[in-house]
């Protein structure tokens, strides 16, 4: 199969990669719901050496820059109660965290998550993030620019390796809220 962004020696559909992803990922792809058929995520393996994005683009296609998407876990806090959500970005944006994601959660303050609450609540590796699989009730935050897009470069719950998902596919993700200003450049 051919990658529909990037340049990949291999790519697959997702759903015949399930040993690569981890088990949140995968279960999530084995249980694939919405408009977009769970087989036109692709699965493309990437070596984690090329993981950072500067590197990655060089060596995997420089038009990837402006088709890839950075997943982050956030906090927010008020009173005793903290909340953990997903946001989700294009890679040459910022997640507006004090303003758009504190306002939306609804919290006195925000801020992004330590990597260890990020990798131990997800069950994904830090660098890997994908908002495909994360926990339930999640608020998954996207920004517009995101669902855009034909398709998008995320990570696959590894480092190792990253999913071309269709942009529109993110609206439709459990806990899914498509948010204005959530990237800032």
């Amino acid at each position: 199969m051919h990658a529909p962004i990037g340049h990949f020696d291999s790519a697959r559909p997702a759903p015949d990669c399930l040993g690569e992803l981890t088990r949140p990922v995968a279960d999530a792809v084995r249980h694939w719901r919405g408009s977009v058929p769970a087989d036109q995520i692709v699965y493309v393996d990437t070596d984690p050496q090329w993981a950072d994005t500067a590197v990655f683009v060089e060596h995997y296609g420089r038009e990837l820059l402006e088709q890839s998407a950075n997943c982050v876990v956030v906090t927010g806090k008020r009173g005793g109660q903290t909340t953990l959500a997903a946001c989700v970005v294009l890679s040459t944006t910022r997640v507006d965290v004090n303003g758009a994601v504190r306002r939306h959660l609804g919290a006195r303050k925000a801020s992004f998550a330590p990597m260890d609450t990020a990798t131990g609540e997800t069950g994904m590796e830090y660098g890997g993030i994908t908002p495909v699989g994360l926990p339930e009730g999640w608020p998954v935050l996207v920004d517009p620019a995101v669902v855009d897009l034909p398709y998008v470069l995320v990570g696959s719950g590894r480092r190792r390796g990253k999913l071309l998902v269709p942009g529109k596919a993110f609206a439709e993700l459990p806990g899914a809220v498509v948010l204005e200003g959530l990237g800032v450049g």
